[in-house]
């Protein structure tokens, strides 16, 4: 960090301050609140589902809340929110999966007619993408000077 100091004058760049990591921190706690509104509404079963996998997403965000603090560089959270999303997508490809082998399994007896099988929705292919490239983001980050641009391009505030 002091070498982000003295290249920016004395002034950090690419680290979050305490206005930053405070509005992160509140960003992350409200998005649980939203999802557990969209829950809860009596009104639409749309929204609901959209609440239910807003929960999850909140929940794997919940594990940035350590790195909600002043200092924390940009390549740190960039890299933490990454791996939420990654696991975000492992386990909707898991659970979709999951669904289809029950259907198959237990639902087969009572209507046999379970229209295409999973793996030809195009939604589960997009998430499949999304996690591969996800991945090589990650790996991209990993490697030595992977994200070198990004700790001078990406700018906290500095309160």
């Amino acid at each position: 960090m002091t070498n982000e100091r003295e290249r920016a004058g004395g002034r950090a760049t690419g680290v979050m301050g305490p206005r930053a990591a405070q509005r992160l921190e509140y960003a992350i706690i409200s998005l649980g609140v939203v999802a557990l509104a969209f829950i809860f509404q009596p009104f639409s079963l749309a929204v609901f589902a959209v609440g239910c996998g807003l929960v999850v997403l909140a929940g794997l965000a919940n594990n940035l809340l350590p790195l909600c603090e002043p200092g924390v560089s940009l390549r740190t959270l960039l890299r933490a929110c990454l791996v939420v999303a990654l696991v975000f997508c492992a386990v909707t490809l898991l659970s979709i999966t999951a669904a289809y082998f029950y259907g198959v399994l237990f639902v087969n007896a009572l209507a046999p007619d379970l229209n295409e099988p999973f793996y030809r929705a195009p939604l589960v292919w997009g998430i499949a993408v999304a996690a591969l490239l996800i991945a090589a983001a990650l790996a991209y980050l990993k490697r030595p000077g992977g994200a070198e641009g990004l700790s001078s391009q990406g700018k906290f505030s500095a309160d």
